[in-house]
C-alpha cells in the first residue's frame, strides 16, 4: 500500500464510523508498530473528540504521535512530537479539536477525515515509512 492509499484508508475508516480518529490514524500505521489491532484500537479509544470535550489535541494527532513513539520505541519522542505537530498545523491548520471543528468560530478548519489523512501524511514526512 502507498503513502496516498494508506492516507486514504484511515480516511475511509473514519468516515465509515468503524474507528474515531486516533484509531484510524493507528490502523493505517499499524505495521509500524508490534502492537496488534486489537492492542491500537483499545489504545486509541480514548482520544476522541479531543478527549472528549474538544478542548485537547487532535486525536488523529495523537494516533501519529502514539505511532512514532512505538517505532521509535521512545527514543527522540519529544522531540518527533514537535516536529509531527508542526507538520499537521501547517497541513490542517491547528491541532486542537476546537479549532479544526471551528466549535467557537462557527468556521472549522479541517473536517475529521482530512485531520486523519493528514496525520498520516504527518508521520510520513516526519518519521518515514518503510
Amino acid at each position: 500500500m502507498d503513502l496516498n492509499e494508506r492516507a486514504n484508508r484511515a480516511a475511509e475508516l473514519k468516515q465509515l464510523g468503524m474507528c474515531n480518529c486516533c484509531q484510524a490514524v493507528l490502523t493505517a500505521l499499524s505495521d509500524q508498530t508490534d502492537l496488534t489491532q486489537s492492542q491500537l484500537m483499545a489504545a486509541g479509544s480514548g482520544f476522541a473528540v479531543g478527549m472528549g470535550n474538544m478542548e485537547a489535541t487532535c486525536g488523529a494527532l495523537v494516533g501519529a504521535v502514539i505511532a512514532a513513539g512505538l517505532k521509535l520505541s521512545g527514543q527522540g519522542a519529544v522531540r518527533y512530537t514537535r516536529r509531527l505537530s508542526d507538520d499537521f498545523r501547517s497541513r490542517c491548520g491547528a491541532t486542537l479539536c476546537k479549532e479544526l471543528k471551528g466549535r467557537d468560530t462557527g468556521v472549522p478548519f479541517c473536517p475529521c477525515e482530512d485531520c486523519v489523512r493528514n496525520a498520516v501524511l504527518s508521520y510520513a514526512s516526519v518519521i518515514g515509512i518503510e
